[in-house]
């Protein structure tokens, strides 16, 4: 889609279901949790929706085990345990956005991830492959997350951008409810891990991206009229 609002300085974007695909990995681990329990794996749709809600909305997935339930943290542990030993096996970029990101770098403008994953695993993950963001804000950075707008304010900060300036893109109603307290165009996207029953279009956002391409291809010719107009 075209966007009638001027493009912006910088990009945030939230990490799993956003820019990285991740779901893939963190199957793997529920589905291990779930097998060292003598459980038969889940499909791979029914995690890929609730990857976006962390592994303690996976631990109930995989084992019916509401936070603060008897085993819950013991299960939490050990998904996160299985997850972090592998946690770039599979995992990736959204095409386009890995070409998207270089023609970024390549015109001087900054970018930028803000996750509510902890950096134990959002590191590696970054590092992995070969991701270079201006500022890596994740869920124990600060005392508070998103949908706190608190970490998007730091990451601008960290790149020297106005938050008016930073888009915010995210595959969750909780990113654009901390992208406009931030005072961010918040930007939805809906290849994202979106349960069967959330509708994207109808978040509090300033725009839609149905799908990765789609997006890319705004962000694209953004850099081409910049380049053009100088």
């Amino acid at each position: 889609m075209s966007h009638p609002r001027p493009g912006p300085a910088a990009l945030l974007f939230d990490l799993d279901g956003t820019l990285v695909d991740t779901a893939p990995d963190l199957a793997r681990a529920t589905n291990a949790l779930r097998g060292h329990h003598g459980l038969a794996p889940l499909p791979y749709a029914a995690i890929r929706a609730q990857v976006s809600n962390g592994g303690s909305a996976l631990v109930t997935l995989a084992l019916g085990l509401e936070r603060d339930t008897a085993g819950h943290d013991e299960a939490r542990a050990f998904l996160l345990a299985a997850y972090g030993a592998a946690v770039a096996v599979d995992s990736r970029v959204f095409p386009p956005l890995d070409r998207l990101l270089d023609e970024w770098s390549e015109s001087g403008r900054p970018w930028g991830i803000v996750t509510n994953k902890p950096r134990a695993y959002a590191a590696p993950l970054v590092e992995a492959l070969g991701l270079t963001p201006g500022a890596l804000l994740c869920a124990d950075d600060l005392p508070v997350k998103k949908p706190d707008p608190a970490p998007l304010l730091e990451a601008a900060r960290r790149l020297d951008v106005a938050p008016g300036d930073c888009w915010y893109l995210g595959d969750h109603h909780r990113d654009m409810q901390a992208a406009r307290a931030a005072g961010m165009p918040a930007v939805a996207v809906g290849y994202g891990y979106i349960a069967e029953d959330d509708d994207y279009r109808l978040w509090p956002a300033d725009l839609w991206f149905a799908d990765a391409d789609t997006l890319s291809l705004a962000l694209s010719q953004d850099l081409v009229q910049a380049t053009s107009s100088r």
